[in-house]
């Protein structure tokens, strides 16, 4: 694989651990830490499919795919110590809500790119990170923290997940995990605008300093 490519599959692995892990912890009563670091990866992808083409973009994401899962996997054996009690970094429903929404999402937004990429050089990022976020955001939290999915890991069933509250503190009553997901997905929404900055910048100093092959 060309070495133009590796920032970004190094970039997507990173960007995917993280997230798994920090998807974990509450920041306030409706958001993750995660929700702040994988939007990340909606940006390295649009930006590999601007400057180095589809098939670029795809590579990024399999790749990113498959070195993230390793990762997670992992982290699945790595034990942590909380409240009296020891918990995987990253629990086996995380993974695999992760993966498949990662997999599934990205290469999503990667074709809603490719057909938008000849309109206005916003609309193509925008579009496909805001339909792909919301595919994601359904996929992941659906599975690593619903009912539906409890016996795919029984050791560690995320109850505090699966407790009932009014949405987003003022809606109908709903498990907890429906509230952070819609919490994750308005802020993926926020940062798909703010993206378009580093966007703009990341592709036009690629395009003036393109990464050597060899």
């Amino acid at each position: 694989m060309k070495n133009i490519y590796m920032p970004g599959i190094l970039a997507m692995a990173t960007v995917v651990v993280a997230s798994n892990i920090l998807v974990q912890f509450l920041l306030g009563d409706w958001l993750t830490w995660g929700a702040f670091t994988y939007p990340i990866a909606f940006l390295i992808t649009d930006v590999m499919n601007r400057t180095y083409g589809i098939a670029a973009a795809r590579r990024i994401v399999l790749a990113g795919f498959i070195v993230g899962i390793i990762c997670s996997l992992i982290g699945t054996q790595i034990m942590l110590q909380g409240d009296g009690y020891t918990f995987p970094a990253v629990t086996i429903r995380v993974a695999i809500g992760s993966g498949l929404a990662f997999l599934i999402a990205q290469l999503l937004d990667v074709q809603i790119f490719d057909k938008l990429r000849s309109g206005t050089w916003w609309r193509a990022p925008l579009a496909s990170t805001i339909i792909g976020s919301a595919l994601d955001t359904i996929l992941f939290f659906g599975i690593a923290f619903s009912t539906i999915f409890n016996w795919v890991d029984t050791t560690n069933t995320p109850d505090w997940a699966q407790s009932t509250i009014p949405l987003l503190g003022i809606g109908a009553e709903l498990p907890l995990w429906m509230s952070l997901a819609l919490a994750d997905w308005l802020v993926k929404l926020t940062l798909a605008v703010v993206a378009l900055v580093p966007f703009r910048l990341l592709v036009q100093y690629l395009v003036v300093n393109p990464a050597k092959t060899h």
